[in-house]
């Protein structure tokens, strides 16, 4: 007997080391903050060069705040890659001058308050700076011939009752403190500035190969609603300092670029003001302009959307595209009647590419890594990876990841994505965690779907099925798809998502018993309706950031008109009981439902009332746990670790306690969490 239990003993002691190992293959919360990514890619007017940001988790033994971005280089004929600026530095909006000698990115470095251009020679050097604007730059672009630099700036009223707020005079002028945004040119010998526009506010804009022109998106006013809704194209004579409409486009404006001839400009817009997704490609000829509805719509009838144009030559554009949950790069001839796919759905996930010569560079991921550098080669079709930032990701186990299509039930096809659990074994039966995007004009791609607010292979590595649906008004179908939703929010859009959960447990992958919803802003509406609407399919609810009062919610918004233009096509007044008929609190009694609410405090698009608002009317009427977690500081989404922590790890103990443990279900998971930062530190 004695010899027979230390052969068992020794047999345990053999397998601890083992069973520790099979745990430290599973991705966690706690990787999330040592993952690096790619983030802006700039490849130099001469071809040889590849510039680009990394982004690197701030440790949590620095002080709270947002990760750091380093700045990076790839020489295309050495192959080599070398960090030109790293450290506790963070570095965007990356462009070459135009004679490919210089990088120039806007920071905020040394004892600078504001944030200004620096340039940084290829050969070498230090950062200097290239503005020395006391407002501090938005967004910028060096004029063709590389003597100037043009520059958005906004002043703010506040700045100048600096003194009086010191003295507490600090009553705030809601909006009407916001200065707008002005377009700004800058000798680069001289350093003397110029104004080039005097009326609305300016959100993007490029210049014309010829130097003589500025494409500029400018809207009424320096809103974010008037940024979404309010941009059009106007034309910026740099010489005489005349300002004139272009286009004027009826909704949203996204991505626009000068043909090399300096003839005509490509834009990406919606094709009406109700279209929820600038998503369709225009062209417009400079020297003679259309009127908007009679320029041709080159992605009519294409299932997908736009996000990215430029030009390879006069007659020929590339644009990248969101087909469904993939992302493809087409070229377009100018009046051709097709484009030609050059990289096909699957090759990787990417929203904006830069190209010079025949090199395009995009920052793209894949189901197996986060966003990594990329490079095709327009002549060969070869594509390439060019990083590897996060090589410990090969030695976790992940879950298999697929595309999920099924039938609606009025007979509409539907795309997801699906994550399968770590050591899937067919036959069983799994908990399963539905992840709704918000928007809802977004759409989930078949790429690197784990982040704090996503819990994809994080979740599947605690067993659970990760069902990420693009239901009916998402982007990447078309026009058409992006408006299968409006007006009536929540309708069959959310059926898309049920339907989806029934298709799974017909499949025999789920138990229908332990489903779990969350997600944030439109995502957090949808799971605050499930945790009320329809109670009885979830199991638990996380809402983040998320719409309960469809009444006040819209007048309390940063955006009210894209609400009204895009989405609800009438105002509250117009239909009172509609908007509080699609609104979760009114299905707050009697709902059984264990929900976490979770809200930035400085949230501007979903004002933190309206999770005030659940978290009543949950504990007053429902009949089931409800906890609400705000996060001091925080707007539409966590931007700081500490706070992105906190959220992965509350949310999954949230959907363990109630989808995998035997706990009460009358009781909640305790209230402050214990965080092992030795395991990122």
């Amino acid at each position: 007997m004695r010899k027979r239990a230390w052969m068992i003993l020794a047999v345990a002691v053999f397998l601890l080391p083992v069973f520790a190992l099979a745990q430290n293959d599973l991705l966690t919360s706690y990787d999330l903050f040592k993952m690096q990514s790619v983030v802006e890619v700039a490849v130099s007017p001469s071809g040889q060069y590849v510039a680009y940001t990394v982004n690197v988790p701030r440790p949590f033994s620095d002080k709270p705040g947002s990760d750091y971005r380093e700045l990076h280089v790839l020489d295309l004929k050495t192959g080599e890659s070398r960090a030109y600026l790293s450290g506790k530095k963070a570095v965007y909006s990356l462009s070459w001058s135009p004679d490919s000698r210089m990088i120039a990115f806007r920071g905020n470095l040394g004892d600078v308050k504001k944030t200004q251009v620096y340039g940084m020679y290829v050969d070498g050097g230090a950062p200097f700076p290239l503005t020395h604007c006391r407002m501090g730059v938005l967004s910028y672009a060096f004029a063709p011939d590389g003597k100037s630099i043009a520059f958005v700036a906004a002043h703010s009223e506040r700045e100048r009752r600096k003194k009086l707020i010191e003295k507490g005079f600090n009553a705030e002028i809601f909006q009407e403190e916001m200065g707008n945004r002005m377009l700004m040119l800058q000798d680069l010998s001289t350093g003397k500035m110029r104004r080039l526009t005097r009326e609305g506010s300016v959100f993007d804009f490029v210049w014309s190969p010829d130097g003589r022109y500025i494409a500029a998106a400018i809207a009424p006013h320096n809103t974010k609603d008037d940024s979404y809704m309010f941009k059009r194209i106007h034309l910026v004579d740099v010489a005489e300092g005349t300002v004139k409409k272009l286009v004027e486009n009826p909704g949203k404006l996204g991505h626009m670029a000068w043909s090399p001839d300096s003839r005509h400009l490509a834009f990406v817009a919606g094709v009406d003001e109700h279209d929820p997704v600038a998503g369709s490609l225009f062209v417009v000829d400079v020297q003679h302009p259309q009127p908007f509805d009679q320029l041709r719509n080159y992605s009519k009838d294409f299932e997908g959307s736009v996000t990215w144009v430029a030009w390879k030559d006069r007659h020929t554009l590339l644009f990248s595209a969101d087909e469904g949950v993939n992302t493809t790069l087409s070229e377009q001839k100018l009046n051709a009647d097709r484009r030609k796919v050059l990289l096909q759905p699957g090759a990787a996930v990417f929203s904006r590419f830069s190209l010079a010569g025949k090199t395009v560079a995009f920052a793209g991921n894949t189901p197996e890594h986060p966003n990594e550098l990329f490079t095709f080669d327009l002549k060969k079709r070869k594509l390439i990876r060019r990083t590897e930032l996060n090589p410990w990701l090969k030695e976790k186990s992940f879950g298999k990841q697929e595309v999920l299509r099924y039938r609606a039930r009025d007979g509409l096809e539907i795309e997801g994505v699906l994550i399968y659990p770590v050591g899937y074994s067919e036959g069983k039966r799994y908990p399963l965690i539905v992840y709704v995007h918000g928007g809802p004009e977004a759409c989930v791609k078949n790429g690197w779907e784990t982040s704090y607010s996503r819990w994809g292979q994080v979740a599947a590595g605690r067993g659970y099925f990760v069902f990420m649906p693009n239901y009916r008004g998402s982007s990447g179908r078309g026009v058409a798809f992006s408006k299968m939703d409006q007006g009536d929010l929540v309708g069959p859009e959310f059926e898309d998502v049920l339907d989806g959960i029934a298709y799974l447990e017909t499949l025999g992958l789920i138990d229908a018993r332990r489903v779990g919803i969350g997600g944030g802003s439109y995502g957090g509406y949808f799971s605050a309706w499930g945790a009320t609407r329809y109670s009885k399919f979830f199991a638990a609810a996380v809402v983040f950031v998320g719409i309960s009062d469809q009444v006040p919610k819209l007048y309390e918004s940063d955006i009210p008109w894209e609400m009204y233009l895009v989405h609800w096509l009438h105002w509250p007044q117009d239909d009172p009981q509609l908007f509080y008929d699609r609104s979760p609190v009114k299905y707050a009694k009697g709902a059984k439902t264990p929900t976490l609410i979770l809200h930035g405090k400085a949230d501007p698009r979903v004002n933190p009332s309206q999770s005030l608002e659940l978290y009543n009317a949950l504990k007053i009427h429902g009949k089931a746990p409800v906890r609400l977690v705000y996060y001091p500081g925080e707007g539409h989404g966590n931007r700081r670790n500490p706070a992105r922590l906190d959220f992965s790890l509350r949310t999954l103990e949230w959907f363990d306690y109630y989808l995998q443990s035997d706990k009460p279900k009358d009781q909640m998971p305790p209230k402050y969490l214990k965080y092992k930062l030795d395991e990122v530190e």
